[in-house]
């Protein structure tokens, strides 16, 4: 029997038939959610998505071939490859004397003979590097509060009352997983840059994988410590040039979200004010009023025009923030604080100084969400959807549920993220209230 899409009735006055229409809105919310996340981030949007494998445990490895180039030598240290003459000589040279008219062309050709190809400088040789990476699912439940459904039957505006229960788990679950694969490419990317104008100019970090920003700032050394190595800089092109530059020779261009004139483009996810900065930064504001070039189809549908510099910049008015700490280190400021789980705006997350902007690659990492599982073997189970579909539960308990009159909205939101090419990712960090663009 198809399900019915139209909107439940929620002026139904019995407490069984409220019941049923909680458990069939629940069936809903897993879609709605899918509708309201689409187009509306870029890191809902653009991160890859997979299926986590089944019967093979908790944590799994996966195997990363690493870039290889041709050498000379066994040892692999050596670029490039020797070239080597087919046929050796069997006499001397034989050259035209320009002093004699008419010279036979027999005269000027040398006796070869097939080289035997022994010895090492007929070989050359290509090293694999591979290395292991481990990554396990991690799993996080949402529960509403408990609803008596005896109490909604005499509830003044139930109908709007209960459609704004299902709006707010929708809107928790598409904010959760927003963050969820925000932090998690955070946490992966394999570069951090810190922007600087100094004498030592910005900072670029590697072989950060597995650290992530907040880390990094409770440590304080990296990020806020001493001269040398401070974030004390506005994000300037001139950095994101770098880093184009080095996507190019790590093999990024590969998977690029477009292309214009030839050249890939690739994405920028950063806030509001980082992106205006960039475009409005002295002697580069040309480069955009001219593009017209076309967009890519993945980052189209986010609203994307135009792209800036090779790159396109995708907004994330949530982007991490920071500020400084009585202990030198960097602290997070959330755009929201929570008070009973009310969420309010806040202001110190406009005041923050520093703020983390990102390179976004397709390639750094997969989410992997595991399938719904009903059981094997005979044995069943109820599946459950581990994408964040919200299930209306009510649970008889004989002290608290006797009359199986209260229930609740309970969804399971699981994911593991297998690191893939880390080294195509970059978190670039930058002190967002100065006015001095950092230098290379």
């Amino acid at each position: 029997m198809a399900r019915n899409t139209q909107a439940s009735d929620f002026t139904t006055g019995s407490t069984a038939a409220i019941n049923t229409i909680l458990a069939e809105e629940a069936n809903r919310i897993g879609s709605d959610v899918h509708q309201r996340m689409m187009h509306t981030s870029p890191w809902i949007d653009l991160v890859k998505k997979s299926t986590f494998p089944e019967g093979m445990g908790y944590q799994l490895t996966t195997l990363i071939y690493d870039r290889s180039l041709p050498t000379s030598d066994a040892d692999g240290d050596s670029v490039g490859i020797s070239w080597n003459s087919v046929a050796a000589l069997q006499s001397g040279s034989n050259t035209f004397d320009t002093s004699v008219l008419d010279q036979p062309l027999v005269d000027t050709a040398d006796n070869v003979q097939a080289a035997n190809g022994s010895g090492s400088d007929a070989r050359n040789y290509v090293n694999f590097g591979k290395q292991l990476k481990k990554y396990s699912i991690e799993r996080a439940i949402i529960e509403s509060p408990r609803i008596n459904v005896d109490d909604l039957r005499y509830a003044a505006h139930r109908q709007e009352q209960l459609r704004a229960v299902i709006e707010s788990l929708a809107e928790s679950t598409r904010h959760s997983w927003a963050e969820r694969y925000r932090d998690e490419y955070d946490r992966l990317v394999d570069n951090t840059v810190i922007c600087r104008a100094d004498a030592t100019k910005t900072q670029f970090l590697k072989d950060n994988e597995g650290v992530t920003t907040d880390a990094l700032g409770a440590a304080g050394g990296d990020l806020d410590g001493g001269s040398a190595t401070k974030v004390k800089n506005q994000i300037s092109n001139a950095v994101l040039d770098k880093i184009y530059f080095q996507m190019i020779r790590k093999g990024a261009a590969n998977d690029a979200y477009g292309r214009e004139n030839g050249r890939p483009v690739f994405a920028l996810v950063c806030s509001s004010e980082a992106s205006n900065t960039l475009i409005k930064e002295s002697g580069f504001r040309d480069d955009i009023r001219y593009n017209n070039a076309m967009v890519g189809e993945l980052v189209k549908p986010l609203g994307v025009e135009r792209s800036f510099r090779g790159f396109y910049h995708l907004i994330d008015d949530l982007a991490p923030r920071y500020t400084d700490g009585s202990d030198g280190a960097i602290t997070r400021v959330e755009p929201y604080t929570v008070t009973n789980g009310i969420a309010t705006v806040n202001d110190n997350y406009d005041s923050a100084e520093y703020e983390v902007a990102y390179v976004l690659h397709p390639s750094v990492y997969e989410s992997q969400i595991p399938a719904p599982f009903g059981g094997s073997n005979g044995i069943t189970f109820n599946p459950v959807d581990y994408s964040g579909e919200f299930k209306w539960t009510n649970i008889l308990s004989e002290s608290t549920n006797p009359d199986g009159t209260i229930g609740f909205f309970r969804g399971i939101l699981a994911a593991a993220s297998k690191p893939i090419k880390t080294e195509l990712g970059y978190a670039v960090i930058f002190k967002r209230d100065d006015t001095t663009a950092s230098t290379v």
